[in-house]
């Protein structure tokens, strides 16, 4: 049996691409479905400064938002929902009808419930005194 050898990744960031690449690869065509996309909306400030944004992907009918931040100085003003709302209409517009979301729970779970997300499962202590939410939300 040929041995092989671990070695650390020179850049992390190619290689996590490289690995989603070949993942996607191999899920589409286990399923016969080509039409993953990703998709990212920003905020700017009045001098084109990023204050907030939300990132994710689309692929079989489905929708994962994997990144929603914005600023401190700046919540409290409906972005995070006008966010919210633009990756739904993306996620609608790729034909999905299930998006998911994940959040620890120093972060925002109880955001996403607001907008109608359902919390499918809760990871306990991960890390340990937190925990980390999956939520998902049908969509037509």
């Amino acid at each position: 049996m040929k041995e092989f050898q671990i070695e650390d990744g020179k850049d992390p960031l190619q290689i996590v691409n490289l690995l989603e690449d070949r993942i996607y690869e191999f899920n589409s065509k286990k399923i016969m479905k080509y039409d993953g996309s990703l998709f990212a909306k920003t905020v700017n400030d009045e001098h084109g400064t990023l204050v907030a944004g939300i990132a994710g992907w689309t692929w079989a009918g489905i929708c994962e938002i994997t990144e929603l931040w914005v600023d401190e100085n700046v919540r409290k003003n409906g972005i995070g929902k006008k966010l919210l709302e633009a990756a739904e209409r993306e996620a609608k517009s790729k034909g999905c009808f299930t998006i998911l979301v994940r959040s620890f729970s120093f972060q925002a779970p109880h955001f996403y419930e607001r907008y109608g997300y359902r919390i499918e499962h809760i990871l306990s202590s991960f890390p340990d005194g937190y925990n980390y939410y999956f939520l998902k939300k049908a969509i037509s």
